[in-house]
């Protein structure tokens, strides 16, 4: 019974890891995507182009840590706690389309041209944005799940 208890720590103690790290990426993720949309000038030395680029970088790691780190394991029905499972099923769907979205914009923004920024970029933030917003929305529903 020690083990098993030590074990339950242990993996809880690795998801709170992983939570925190999702957390610091979120916030950076959402710091430059409010530069690259032009909401708050913290970056004043970077070009679009290179917020852009950073933001497409920084977002697909983002949402890889939340897919291997957290989703992954509970979709493959490793989370023992039905409460979780339960959010996580009504959530995930949501949090998909928003990691479709994010993908997506990276595909999209991968080589950028003049034109791309005149005349599609700040929609596609816009679009994104919204979708960023409702992971983060979900993403905090789950977590507070998760550590409760």
């Amino acid at each position: 019974m020690a083990s098993q208890s030590a074990g339950t720590y242990k993996k809880r103690e690795q998801t709170n890891h992983v939570i925190g790290e999702l957390l610091d990426e979120r916030a950076q993720v959402w710091n430059l995507y409010c530069s690259a949309a032009g909401m708050e000038p913290y970056q004043p030395n970077k070009t679009i182009e290179d917020l852009v680029k950073e933001f497409c970088q920084l977002s697909v790691d983002y949402i890889s840590l939340g897919h291997f780190g957290l989703y992954q394991r509970i979709l493959e029905g490793n989370e023992r706690r039905k409460s979780v499972a339960d959010v996580a099923e009504k959530l995930y769907p949501e949090i998909a389309k928003a990691t479709e979205a994010v993908l997506s914009f990276n595909d999209k923004y991968q080589t950028l041209t003049p034109a791309k920024i005149l005349n599609q970029l700040s929609g596609d933030l816009s679009l994104v944005g919204e979708q960023l917003a409702t992971r983060i929305e979900l993403e905090d529903q789950l977590i507070e799940t998760m550590t409760s």
